[in-house]
């Protein structure tokens, strides 16, 4: 069964159309980077999905629910986890998940107990205001506050968003100990990095529309598998490096100049390094570096999103 499920979902603000025909399936338990330059649409598809907006056109389910005919049943039944901190500086990280829990209409008790079991499964005891805690403790406090009614679905939009390369590292356990409890969770990011890290399946959303889906893999599958990276000692010979590299790899040679780098697509991987380095030997081309490597998933998004 699907936890998010969402069919030509259109949305339009005047004569701007920021969803035209939006399709999207998140399976339970899963993981889906939702993946988009600005202005795509990934917000306007959240905010449906979480009732902040009625769609146009379309419909679409969370949980089993009609997001425009039982938004109630809805937002029981998700957690959203904005780009900002919602929570109090002043107030303690035990203090702060009480306050929410008794917003959630928890009783005094249920809310202490709920709080103590997130501050655990979070890792966030902390005798001291949040003021004091680091970037990847906030947004875990977040991720937790999100997290008080165990909502099967949550929703993450660009939750590490400033964070340094270790806060960012915290979070992503934080969601992974969330996934592996049975959690359902749609993240929008800018980080391709993250989705590839995280997400088990990657939706590319641009004008408006789903361009491409699947799994990191499977995307930069797309781009034609392996690349063929060389950095070429001397300058002055970078086109007739790119030149070769363009022969062996039957595609055209991407050059960077300021680098001296030659990169392409290659499908015999070890057939392509053994006859580059062969050219390159006949030609008296010196390489400083040459490697065999995936496509990232920002190659496979600039190519999708390309104007």
């Amino acid at each position: 069964m699907a936890a998010v499920h969402a069919q030509g979902l259109r949305k339009t603000y005047g004569k701007k159309t920021a969803l035209d025909g939006f399709d999207l399936e998140v399976a339970e338990g899963t993981v889906c980077g939702l993946l988009g330059p600005n202005g795509a649409g990934k917000t306007t598809a959240v905010r449906i999905l979480t009732t902040l907006l009625r769609p146009d056109g379309g419909r679409a389910e969370v949980a089993g629910f009609d997001v425009a005919a039982r938004p109630r049943l809805v937002r029981r039944s998700i957690g959203l986890v904005g780009q900002h901190a919602a929570v109090d500086d002043v107030l303690t990280g035990r203090q702060n998940l009480e306050l929410f829990g008794r917003l959630y209409h928890l009783d005094a008790r249920a809310a202490r107990a709920r709080a103590a079991e997130l501050l655990d499964a979070f890792d966030l005891e902390h005798p001291g205001p949040v003021k004091e805690y680091s970037g990847g403790m906030r947004r875990r406090l977040d991720l937790a506050a999100g997290m008080i009614l165990s909502p099967p679905v949550l929703f993450l939009d660009e939750p590490t968003t400033g964070l340094d390369p270790r806060s960012r590292g915290e979070v992503w356990k934080a969601v992974r100990a969330l996934v592996a409890t049975g959690t359902t969770v749609l993240l929008t990011t800018q980080y391709l990095e993250e989705a590839d890290q995280l997400a088990d399946r990657v939706s590319v959303i641009d004008t408006g529309r789903v361009v491409a889906e699947g799994t990191p893999a499977e995307l930069k599958n797309k781009l034609g598998g392996d690349r063929l990276d060389v950095v070429v000692r001397d300058a002055a010979r970078l086109s007739e490096a790119a030149g070769i590299v363009g022969r062996v790899a039957a595609a055209p040679a991407e050059v960077d100049q300021d680098t001296r780098h030659v990169s392409a697509p290659v499908i015999e991987r070890v057939q392509a390094l053994t006859a580059v380095l062969a050219a390159f030997s006949a030609a008296g081309i010196e390489a400083e570096d040459v490697a065999l490597r995936r496509p990232t998933l920002d190659e496979v998004f600039l190519s999708l999103t390309a104007a």
